[in-house]
């Protein structure tokens, strides 16, 4: 067990014997299914990721120290973000501030935020711009640009951000930042692989500066009160640090930690948040329900993609009631493709820029044997421009997933 780190003690969280028994219930049913369905993802987004690339090499990197904020206890390399949902408290002006759930202040510090989501954005596509053209200078260009990003963000001294997040989603008047604020790293989940698909074309010193930095932030997450904070949430952001977590142990061969992620997908992430319907009830209970539902089953989906293996199959597994990833994607899926058709309120904010193109669908589909699901995800816009839309879309290039 990693140092620090005690799964929770209660009544939903399964023991040893019953995630074993599970799986492997479910284990030749993926068999029978996996390779049913195929689908050419370097064809099907070949256009849009060279499109995207070579506008991107236009671009100059903006990292932390581009902008500085000034209610921020930190310094100019480190992050900061403001708590989504609080405000000014009206009956106590200049006060602590106030939730209002699922309504977003406009009036929060964003840059750095937005900086790396750009980073997340063009780092991913340069790197899928490589892995699927063939001639050498045109992916010289696509990693060397990739290189630039990446040397700016955890490797020039000047424009660097430290490795990590004592300083996000701070609340005015009532703390300096919060473990609930690791949720923002998630944008570094695919800056991640898309270091891994480069490492070789960008430069040995930029290999192991950013490979340097990822360990060194890992090790971050796993060992700070705000890490630990995050880690024990139920509900997505719980599911966001696991995600965090695998892929970044996966870029830096840590597989120690990684089978401590199967274990916690397994023991904790499932049982917890998954009814017997495969529906999300810690995500269907807020303001938002559709959005968090989706953005959930996405990074459960993209925890599975990560840690799978011949043997340690969590698409695979099961509770002994037979709740799983299959029956999550299966009780969001009609509602994905019909959305008139979701029994909740609809959200208090961008019900109507939803859904967009979840990697759930591509994922389980492939595994699953659902042709329905890929064609589903086909259909569905990969490229949103609303900024809280994209916030909550972490995997944009499939191409380096699949």
């Amino acid at each position: 067990m990693l140092a620090g780190v005690v799964v929770w003690e209660v009544e939903m969280v399964m023991n040893r014997r019953e995630f074993v028994v599970g799986a492997g219930m479910a284990a030749g049913a993926r068999k029978a299914a996996w390779g049913a369905v195929s689908v050419d993802v370097a064809g099907v987004d070949r256009m849009r990721i060279l499109k995207a690339a070579e506008g991107y090499l236009k671009e100059k990197p903006v990292t932390v120290t581009a902008a500085r904020a000034e209610r921020s206890a930190g310094g100019v390399h480190d992050f900061y973000s403001e708590g989504d949902y609080w405000w000014p408290d009206p009956k106590k002006p200049g006060g602590p501030y106030v939730r209002r759930d699922g309504m977003t202040n406009p009036e929060n510090f964003t840059a750095h935020r937005e900086a790396m989501v750009r980073l997340s954005v063009q780092v991913p596509a340069l790197a899928a711009a490589w892995k699927i053209t063939r001639e050498p200078w045109k992916r010289k260009k696509y990693a060397d640009k990739a290189q630039e990003h990446l040397w700016a963000w955890f490797g020039d001294e000047k424009t660097r951000m430290n490795p990590n997040l004592e300083f996000a989603q701070a609340i005015s008047g009532v703390n300096k930042g919060r473990g609930i604020g690791i949720i923002d790293t998630i944008h570094l989940v695919e800056v991640a692989r898309a270091a891994a698909v480069l490492e070789g074309a960008m430069g040995k010193v930029t290999d192991v500066v950013v490979h340097d930095w990822f360990a060194a932030y890992v090790a971050w997450m796993t060992t700070s009160k705000n890490g630990m904070e995050e880690r024990d949430t139920k509900n997505n952001h719980a599911s966001c640090w696991v995600m965090q977590v695998a892929e970044f142990a996966r870029y830096v061969g840590d597989e120690k930690l990684m089978e401590w992620c199967r274990e916690r997908f397994r023991t904790v992430l499932v049982p917890v948040q998954v009814a017997a319907d495969g529906s999300l009830p810690l995500e269907l209970e807020r303001t938002k329900p559709y959005s968090y539902a989706l953005f959930d089953m996405d990074v459960l989906a993209t925890v599975c993609q990560i840690l799978s293996k011949p043997g340690d199959d969590l698409w695979a597994f099961r509770t002994t009631d037979g709740r799983g990833m299959e029956k999550v994607i299966g009780y969001m899926a009609p509602f994905i493709a019909d959305k008139s058709k979701w029994p909740l309120k609809a959200d208090v904010e961008f019900f109507g820029d939803l859904p967009v193109r979840s990697p759930a669908l591509l994922f389980g589909g492939l595994v699953y044997g659902r042709a329905e699901w890929v064609a589903l995800w086909k259909g569905l816009n990969a490229d949103p421009v609303v900024g809280e839309i994209v916030r909550n879309f972490p995997v944009r290039q499939p191409v380096l997933w699949v």
